[in-house]
């Protein structure tokens, strides 16, 4: 009999635990644009459909790893108002947010390439720009004016992942094995924190 207890309170304890939700911190991942808003776009390739696509596969990547859990702001082609992503943003209070964006310049092509890093002015913000720099490689970090950096609550960065209209950045940007690459580096940099 003492036997069935202590092998009912084993079971019990390993189911118990098993169901035990862990702590994980957010990190919140914001595809910029969306639906009508197609943003930087170029011969039919739009920046809101290259910046799902990389949000999906960071989240789809850090699904095995336990420290953070990847929310997106948008997880289909459908627009949100930036008021609307702050406020989800401010709701769940993530250990960090990342905006994705394209850059374009006005002329057809340009020669200008490269990532571009705009921050929050607090130095949260400044130290995970830096460590983005680390992976992706230097590239100009500016203190934004912007609606996500001014509204967000938490340490928050917009990178701007390359231009849409340069040719060495565009086929890196809408490569399956270039987007993949992008959100690994991401998945990376998290997973030092």
């Amino acid at each position: 009999m003492k036997e069935i207890k202590l092998l009912a309170l084993a079971f019990f304890s390993v189911a118990f635990l098993s169901f035990t939700p862990t702590k994980k911190e957010y990190i919140i991942i914001d595809a910029g644009h969306g639906g009508n808003d197609l943003g930087a776009s170029f011969n039919g390739i739009s920046e809101k459909e290259i910046v799902l696509n990389i949000a999906k596969q960071i989240k789809e990547i850090n699904k095995s790893q336990e420290k953070y859990e990847i929310l997106l702001t948008r997880n289909d082609d459908e627009y949100t108002t930036l008021v609307n992503r702050t406020d989800k943003i401010n709701e769940l209070n993530p250990a960090m947010v990342i905006s994705l964006h394209i850059n374009r310049t006005t002329e057809k092509e340009t020669t200008k390439q490269g990532q571009e890093i705009f921050v929050q002015d607090n130095e949260k913000s400044k130290k995970i720009a830096e460590q983005i720099i680390k992976k992706f490689g230097t590239c100009p970090i500016t203190t934004g004016n912007l609606h996500i950096l001014k509204e967000s609550k938490s340490p928050t960065v917009l990178v701007e992942l390359g231009y849409i209209n340069n040719q060495k950045d565009r086929d890196y940007l809408t490569n399956k094995d270039g987007q993949k690459e992008i959100a690994q580096k991401f998945v990376d940099l998290f997973n030092e924190n």
